[in-house]
């Protein structure tokens, strides 16, 4: 066998190991995304700001599929089967860049969505509520308190019917003898949430973009090694007609 068949063949099995690994880390990438995202879903309006998420999931499916065709194909040495592994690829590649420019573009506009609803959240703090739960968890989470800081609350119903107080998820961690009361703030943490979940979910997001961006690469390297093989398959095939 053709020594140039036998380096093409090894780098595609590779590559559809690559795949299959590249399937595993995209799904963890995208069910951390959305895991963070819906854990922090009473604040965000817009709910297409899970769209890079869902992609980066789909594709992880594919892209164990793709793996597995890929493998067979080079085994095989199917000309079918490598040009349809090269269109799936291109396909997979189109998908990715997508992601990124929804990434990109949402990345943005999370401020601005946030900035319409965390107020309203806030307001709707009655110690019971879901969105009750939804600022103890981000108070408690981020160690913050208020949207803007800790001042937020003292405009809430909250404040002025429990002895002007702030929720206990603002005191910081074990800190017992926190009563909430704007005279302790030493065991009050007093810096704002939105500043803090911005950069979270920007930060969640920019990861899942540079994942995305890896495996874009790979995939165009990927596409090249087909070529490779399918081209220098049809050389060796080639036969002749006066031997």
């Amino acid at each position: 066998m053709d020594c140039g068949i036998i380096t093409s063949k090894t780098v595609l099995l590779l590559l559809s190991l690559i795949f299959w690994a590249a399937g595993g880390a995209l799904a963890y990438v995208g069910s951390y995304v959305l895991r963070s995202y819906n854990n922090f879903d009473n604040f965000l309006e817009d709910k297409y700001t899970l769209i890079p998420a869902a992609i980066i999931i789909g594709v992880a499916v594919v892209m164990f599929v793709i793996g597995t065709v890929g493998c067979c194909a080079t085994l095989r040495e199917s000309k079918v089967g490598l040009g349809f592994f090269l269109v799936i690829i291109l396909v997979i590649l189109v998908a990715e860049v997508t992601a990124f420019v929804f990434g990109f573009i949402y990345r943005s506009r999370i401020k601005g969505d946030l900035e319409k609803t965390m107020s309203d959240v806030f307001q709707k703090y009655d110690g019971q509520s879901s969105e009750t739960r939804a600022v103890d968890y981000l108070q408690k989470q981020l160690q913050c308190c208020g949207v803007q800081n800790y001042t937020d609350w003292t405009r809430t119903t909250w404040f002025s019917s429990h002895n002007n107080t702030v929720p206990s998820s603002c005191c910081r961690t074990n800190h017992t003898a926190c009563t909430g009361r704007l005279d302790q703030l030493d065991l009050l943490n007093i810096q704002g949430c939105e500043v803090k979940l911005v950069q979270l979910l920007q930060d969640v997001l920019s990861y899942a973009m540079l994942v995305i961006l890896g495996f874009a690469i790979i995939k165009f390297f990927g596409m090249l090694s087909v070529c490779v093989i399918t081209c220098r398959r049809s050389r060796n095939e080639y036969q002749p007609l006066y031997a």
